[in-house]
């Protein structure tokens, strides 16, 4: 089934430990602090891969995690790093933040990646805190957490025509019959339920990528039928093939309201060069009605062409004109970035607030790093912990809001008692 838009959750991995050790050998009776540092967590990339046309792969799985950098060894041993997570995506795939809905990144070309998730940083080793005045420091660090973030993917489809009009129009069968896609084909309205991608071959060896697009119904843009599922993929198209049914009661005002569902969707959309085409001529009724269609279309300024999908009557024409007119359009131009003006956010900013149960949280990005990054077990560790607490000014942060010996502290995952 195809896929479009996914929701996933990536973390990369979590740096390795940072070691306390001193060298031990014969003949060297005070060996210094050798203690290596961890390696880098892994970090989670997304990397487009040009055989890939849907989101489906990550039908089966939504979370993602990198692998952990390695800890640190003896005599100055650094851990290996983490392996990347590279996780595969279709070109054409928006990248937003889920909670605010920022683009990350529009990856588009084969090979374009981006990071979405940084791994942890590797904690130091004891032989990395080693001075003239603390030789032998027992003092470590932790790997630092991995980043973790909530994503959206979007996929909108990069062909250079896309084939759009009522339910029924012969869309499936046009796409079919240009190309080698093999899209289902029934005699009733909404046979498409995902949008198919074929190339076509022209006469003088130019190919193109054709979309054919789920049919368009009134009120589509909000939802109505399965237009508002489908219509961002005509977005990166150059040109379009509006087909319309010649055995419809009323071809022309189906492809007004096609149009008008463009225009409230998306302005640009119905900015897009288009070829009219009437299909199905094949059939003797729509011979008889020809010059009807061609008055009509006629009077709203098109010059239509007609066509049978079934029988392959005038697709090579209809292929040049598409060709054509997606040579001619210009290149879709980009957007204006309106500037948002938000506060720098300050890692060092931290919050001091009770919680139901008496205790106190202490939130903050560089407190809890720091917490998750201390060796609870080394009283080394732990005092330089505490001095970091005072002199980040949390200590007179707690006293203000009126901590009490014994009081519960939580930083992060970590519960401390409180003594004065």
């Amino acid at each position: 089934m195809f896929l479009d838009e996914v929701r996933i959750e990536v973390v990369a991995g979590k740096g390795g430990d940072g070691v306390v050790h001193f060298r031990r050998e014969k003949y060297v009776p005070r060996g210094g602090p050798d203690g290596g540092d961890g390696g880098r967590g892994g970090h989670v990339v997304l990397r487009v891969r040009r055989t890939m046309h849907a989101l489906s792969w990550f039908r089966q799985k939504r979370s993602f995690l990198a692998e952990a950098g390695r800890n640190g060894g003896s005599s100055n041993k650094a851990g290996r790093q983490g392996k990347d997570l590279v996780l595969p995506v279709p070109p054409g795939t928006l990248v937003r933040t889920e909670r605010d809905g920022e683009v990350l990144a529009d990856l588009t070309e084969d090979g374009d990646e981006v990071l979405v998730a940084r791994g942890g940083r590797g904690g130091r080793g004891n032989a990395r805190f080693a001075n003239s005045r603390r030789q032998t420091p027992r003092l470590a660090e932790r790997g630092e957490p991995g980043e973790g973030r909530r994503l959206q993917l979007e996929l909108r489809l990069l062909a250079d025509v896309g084939i759009i009009g009522a339910p029924n129009a012969g869309k499936s069968t046009l796409l079919a019959a240009l190309t080698d896609a093999r899209p289902k084909i029934a005699d009733y309205p909404f046979t498409t339920l995902q949008p198919n991608l074929g190339v076509a071959g022209l006469e003088d060896g130019r190919h193109l990528i054709l979309a054919d697009i789920p049919g368009l119904i009134e009120g589509a843009h909000t939802g109505a039928g399965l237009g508002d599922s489908f219509l961002r993929h005509i977005r990166r198209t150059r040109a379009l093939i509006h087909l319309l049914n010649g055995l419809s009661v009323d071809p022309v005002g189906d492809m007004d309201r096609v149009n008008q569902e463009l225009a409230a969707y998306d302005t640009v959309l119905a900015g897009k060069p288009q070829v009219v085409v009437v299909n199905k001529m094949d059939d003797p009724q729509v011979r008889l009605r020809l010059p009807e269609w061609k008055k009509a279309l006629e009077s709203h300024g098109i010059r239509p062409l007609f066509a049978s999908a079934r029988e392959g009557t005038n697709l090579q024409a209809l292929l040049q004109a598409a060709a054509s007119v997606a040579e001619r359009a210009k290149e879709e131009p980009v957007q204006e970035t309106i500037p948002v003006h938000r506060p720098p956010t300050d890692p060092s900013v931290f919050r001091v607030a009770r919680e139901v149960d008496g205790a106190w949280r202490v939130s903050g990005r560089n407190v809890e790093r720091a917490a998750a990054m201390t060796y609870w077990e080394h009283d080394e560790a732990v005092r330089r912990f505490q001095r970091s607490l005072a002199r980040t000014g949390i200590e007179d942060a707690l006293r203000q809001a009126g901590v009490r010996s014994g009081d519960t502290v939580r930083i992060g995952e970590y519960e401390l008692e409180w003594e004065d």
